[in-house]
């Protein structure tokens, strides 16, 4: 076969003809070096060429490079994110710097200089593919590490804590940040759906807090740090397991945009910051710490200070369980083709090697479900064939899924069962899930959180003993400038209560900005959200107003692990074993 010649006279030569090409032969091959065909290889002499039936004639049906070429144009978006649509990232390495292998024995955290690939998407929450990076919104954090012993994928946001502990309410909160059904106008037109369920869910004021006050708009991704937010269990080789949290700490520092500043930003400011640094050799880097704590110790948190390690409203105090450094990662690599390598990247937080393990977190255990399956139907059945989601393990991988759309990496011919024709091959257990996943003693119940006390206590830290002068005059302009487009006085006047049980300062200054005087608390208010604590009538204390008492959804423990959730074996074996080596105190109150 004659060599093809391209039009820089660059060859494209034979030496490759009959192998299939790599993705990273593609991914780093330049424009001089390929030759224009159509999508099954058949060269073109020009693009633009069509047929047709005569110079002045009708567009002939025969003619498959402008059929191509259209129908892939047709069809060249794939659906966006429900959420976290718009969005950047990047590629680079991991690094142990501080081994764990006292309380995990995941083998990325084994010993010092062991180090992984990972990439990492930044993004927004509530925005549209198109929306500002600069928007009042909380920042996705997701990094997926490639590990030897397949994919880890932290997904994490810029703040520590989220706007509701009970998932069934995630889909309809995210509703409420997106367009009104009716108008078609986004927040910052119409606040009245954004405001009105927080009204009705006050759990989601110690968000709301940090949302609306001066970490609200993080200056670009590489200045802010990473939260995974979730309670997880980290497991060592004796079996012993401590519940954790892991953080990603900017090394940069931190850096907050002023409602001003956002305005005179570029729609795509945080991307085009992210990629100029990387491109300039400014890489990012943060450390990935932990906090951990024992069964008991989760107990004795609620019984004492009222803070329950599955609910993701809460912190855990860093004076009582200071961080632990693991390792960092730095991010020196952006990606050739955003679509590929960006747009295309699925974080789930199923992905855990062994000696890390999820655990009875509500909203954790329904995310674990949810972003798969969300990504089989945006990007495809088989979305993990693709480089950017597939693992880098030294063995090779063989399971028994076949076929499904886009099936590449289909196991050529063998088995797709458990044959003892031609078996597979197995590895030796690790973990004991039944230890580190069987220390409950339960029953089947309905279950829907109720407001408390202890649910005001972080965010009256965070506003008394944080927030200085100068930030809450921007807070109160921030929330009282949002709520000038709320179309309900009722819903202010309700969250001005909200506010109110977290500090009367807030209320009253919210009164004088908006006009509207709030209630006086929530005790008097019936939420259809969330059951109301402060209430004894079952009229005002149940959510919505159910009146039945069968099933009655509220706990007095409020779905923490009080004492006697956990076996004696869970209590007695899993000592803290140096989880408080390398931690120290950090600034702030309550770990804010």
């Amino acid at each position: 076969m004659a060599t093809q010649q391209g039009a820089h006279g660059q060859a494209n030569g034979n030496s490759q003809a009959g192998a299939f090409r790599s993705y990273e032969d593609d991914r780093n091959t330049a424009s001089q070096q390929t030759l224009y065909t159509t999508s099954n290889g058949v060269p073109m002499p020009h693009p633009y060429e069509t047929q047709r039936a005569g110079a002045n004639g009708p567009l002939l049906l025969q003619d498959f490079h402008l059929i191509d070429l259209i129908s892939h144009f047709d069809r060249e978006r794939i659906p966006e994110r429900v959420v976290h649509a718009k969005g950047s990232g990047a590629h680079g390495t991991f690094k142990c710097t501080n081994p764990i292998e006292d309380i995990c024995l995941a083998d990325v955290f084994s010993e010092a200089g062991k180090s992984c690939p990972v990439s990492v998407r930044f993004s927004t929450v509530g925005g549209e593919s198109g929306s500002a990076d600069c928007a009042r919104d909380p920042r996705g954090f997701s990094v997926k590490f490639r590990t030897a012993e397949g994919n880890w994928d932290m997904v994490a946001n810029n703040t520590p804590v989220f706007f509701l502990r009970d998932p069934a309410k995630f889909p309809h909160f995210i509703h409420t940040q997106k367009r009104d059904p009716q108008t078609h106008l986004g927040g910052g037109d119409d606040s009245t759906m954004f405001w009105d369920y927080l009204s009705q869910n006050p759990e989601s004021v110690h968000q709301v807090l940090i949302l609306m006050g001066d970490r609200g708009i993080p200056d670009g991704y590489r200045f802010m740090h990473g939260y995974g937010g979730h309670t997880m269990k980290l497991v060592n080789k004796a079996g012993d397991w401590v519940y954790c949290q892991f953080h990603m700490i900017s090394q940069q520092g931190t850096k907050f945009l002023t409602n001003e500043e956002a305005a005179s930003k570029s729609p795509d400011y945080s991307q085009k910051d992210l990629f100029q640094a990387i491109e300039r050799g400014d890489y990012p880097k943060w450390s990935v710490e932990v906090q951990t704590m024992t069964a008991k110790e989760a107990e004795e948190l609620w019984e004492k200070q009222g803070i329950n390690v599955f609910d993701l409203t809460h912190i855990w105090p860093h004076k009582q369980f200071p961080l632990r450094k693991i390792g960092e990662f730095e991010l020196n690599e952006n990606a050739k083709n955003y679509f590929a390598e960006i747009e295309q990247i699925a974080f789930n937080p199923a992905h855990m090697p062994p000696g890390i393990e999820p655990s009875a977190d509500p909203v954790l255990q329904s995310r674990l479900f949810s972003y798969p399956d969300a990504h089989r139907h945006r990007v495809g059945v088989n979305y993990q064939q693709l480089p950017v989601n597939s693992s880098r393990t030294s063995y090779r991988i063989g399971n028994f899924q076949r076929d499904g759309n886009m099936a590449f990496y289909n196991q050529g011919s063998r088995p797709n069962y458990l044959s003892s024709i031609e078996p597979i091959s197995f590895r030796e257990r690790s973990v004991d899930l039944d230890k580190v996943h069987g220390q409950f003693v339960s029953e089947a119940v309905t279950f829907l959180s109720e407001i408390r006390p202890e649910d005001f206590n972080a965010p009256r830290a965070l506003w008394e003993k944080v927030y200085d002068e100068k930030a809450k005059a921007r807070f109160i302009e921030t929330v009282s400038g949002h709520m000038s487009t709320c179309r309900k006085e009722e819903i202010i006047k309700r969250q001005i209560a909200i506010f109110r049980e977290v500090s009367e300062d807030i209320a009253s200054r919210l009164e004088k900005a908006t006009g509207v005087k709030g209630y006086d608390g929530i005790k008097n208010l019936n939420f259809n959200g969330t059951h109301n604590g402060f209430s004894k009538d079952h009229k005002i204390r149940n959510a919505n107003g159910m009146t039945s008492k069968v099933g009655f959804s509220a706990h007095s423990h409020n779905g923490a692990p009080i004492k006697g959730t956990h076996k004696d074996e869970s209590i007695s074996n899993s000592g803290t074993n140096g989880t408080r080596v390398n931690g120290g105190a950090t600034n702030g109150a309550n770990g804010h």
